[in-house]
């Protein structure tokens, strides 16, 4: 009986590990998968859509209609918690003109400095693996528009 036991339990031991051998080569890279999904953050895809670059993609007449709406619903709310604590309350028609307005060009040499250090240092790795190198004035100028400075 025991003899008929370790042939039994060596099978069973031997199936199992060639059965996890044979799962861990169909599965691929299914690991890889685990916590991605619709719902997930999604570390690897751009946090830009492609092509948009420094410039925003353009509102549909709709999209600017919904946004200004929000907006103006939040500052409603905003002013009704205020209203509540006994606080002045704003202008809920004026806000949303200053708030969608563009911020102007802050134009701060320290920053456009640092912006231009770090175009020279890239040009120079790209210099050193053989690419052409950019235009520093034209790559500080989109950089800065990237950043909305």
């Amino acid at each position: 009986m025991q003899e008929a036991f370790a042939i039994v339990l060596f099978v069973v031991v031997g199936l199992a590990l060639v059965g996890a051998v044979v799962s861990l080569v169909l599965s691929g890279d299914a690991y890889s998968h685990i916590g991605r999904g619709g719902m997930s953050i999604g570390e690897d895809r751009p946090l830009r859509p492609p092509g948009a670059g420094a410039a925003m993609v353009p509102l549909t007449p709709a999209g600017a209609a919904e946004r200004e709406a929000d907006i103006r619903s939040m500052l409603e709310a905003r002013n009704a918690r205020r209203a509540a604590r006994g606080e002045p309350v704003a202008d809920v028609d004026a806000e949303p003109a200053d708030l969608l307005r563009p911020p102007a060009p802050a134009g701060d040499p320290a920053l456009e400095a640092e912006v231009r250090e770090l175009v020279e240092s890239r040009n120079a790795r790209r210099v050193a693996k053989g690419q052409p190198p950019l235009d520093v004035d034209a790559e500080v100028a989109r950089r800065l528009r990237e950043y909305g400075a």
